[in-house]
């Protein structure tokens, strides 16, 4: 059985952020701290903690012809859990940083993927594989070297 994943993170406003988290993504919230919130994100423990500063601008690669965070997390969930999540997001109208869409069609790491930003900037992916079992699969050699076939 796989495991819950822990991830923390900080953020500027733990109000919004509590917000975002428990009312837009609709994460139960576990502990809580004047300092830090604990959220349950589908089945995953994920950590806002407070810090005074703003981060500085994330640096992007381009995936698929889309500039992605360099910086970011998420969870990769069913296509069905996905795309309720993605009409969730379009109803609370919140700003896409890259829209729901399925990139890599017709090869190996074929997915559904959305980002959002967190209210302290924090990008988050959300994603569906079309098959679970490429999750890991490794792409061909001509791939790899950036000659998709």
């Amino acid at each position: 059985m796989l495991r819950p994943f822990h991830v923390a993170f900080p953020v500027y406003d733990l109000a919004a952020t509590r917000h975002f988290y428990e009312t837009v993504l609709g994460c139960s919230v576990g502990r809580t701290s004047p300092t830090w919130l604990d959220f349950n994100l589908f089945g995953h423990q994920v950590t806002a903690h407070l810090v005074p500063d703003p981060r500085p601008t994330v640096p992007t690669n381009t995936v698929d012809d889309q500039e992605v965070p360099v910086s970011h997390w998420g969870v990769i969930l069913t296509p069905d859990e996905w795309q309720i999540l993605a009409d969730r997001l379009q109803r609370a109208q919140i700003t896409f940083l890259i829209r729901p869409h399925q990139r890599f069609t017709g090869q190996v790491g074929e997915q559904f993927t959305l980002f959002i930003v967190d209210p302290s900037g924090n990008a988050l992916e959300f994603k569906a594989f079309t098959n679970d079992d490429r999750i890991f699969a490794p792409t061909s050699e001509k791939t790899q070297l950036g000659h998709v076939s």
